[in-house]
């Protein structure tokens, strides 16, 4: 079942969804709207391999806004940090974020119980578009769960993103191959 506006409210008040920052206007009829944060990141390498670390380069959204083409996938941020305690998030953009042609994850809208960062996108589009730290880029819902969660994502072992950043996360697949580390993103 889907929570309700009463629900999410309830749930924030007694700790099971942390929402930072917590806007009471961004909240829904059964969702929470989320915000596009200050920093995207493009991979440096045209071709990637799942078996190893995808160095990216980072930067900073211009106050006049960043255009975003099609080819390009664009790695981004939520403006908020979320908490799930006890609720499984998903993470669906906006309608009017869709009717620019704004794909906002390619496969990864659905978090885990015991997930607590900030959200990266997986970003695409159909037609160029400026987009804008700050802008409403999703929604977020949130799901009740069936039973007892023996392992939350926070504390499980070998989650690969548990590091909080506020800044884009590339792909961890790697990890599932036991290879090194990812270097740092260049930030421009």
């Amino acid at each position: 079942m889907i929570l309700s506006d009463r629900k999410i409210r309830e749930a924030i008040q007694g700790g099971q969804i942390v929402i930072r920052p917590y806007r009471p206007d961004c909240l829904g009829s059964n969702s929470y709207d989320v915000h596009l944060g200050p920093y995207l990141a493009t991979y440096q390498d045209g071709a990637l391999d799942a078996k190893k670390a995808s160095p990216i380069d980072e930067f900073r959204i211009p106050k006049r806004g960043f255009v975003l083409v099609p080819g390009q996938l664009y790695l981004g941020v939520t403006e908020e940090y979320t908490e799930t305690h006890r609720h499984v998030p998903f993470l669906e953009g906006k309608s009017s974020v869709g009717r620019l042609g704004i794909d906002i994850h390619s496969t990864a809208g659905k978090g885990d119980v015991g997930f607590c960062n900030y959200w990266t996108l997986e970003m695409s589009v159909k037609l160029p578009v400026r987009v804008y730290a700050g802008m409403p880029i999703g929604q977020l819902i949130y799901f009740e769960v069936s039973g007892v969660v023996d392992h939350p994502y926070n504390v499980k072992k070998g989650a690969k993103y548990n590091r909080v950043s506020a800044h884009p996360t590339p792909s961890r697949m790697f990890k599932n191959f036991g290879r090194p580390a990812p270097r740092r993103p260049r930030r421009r």
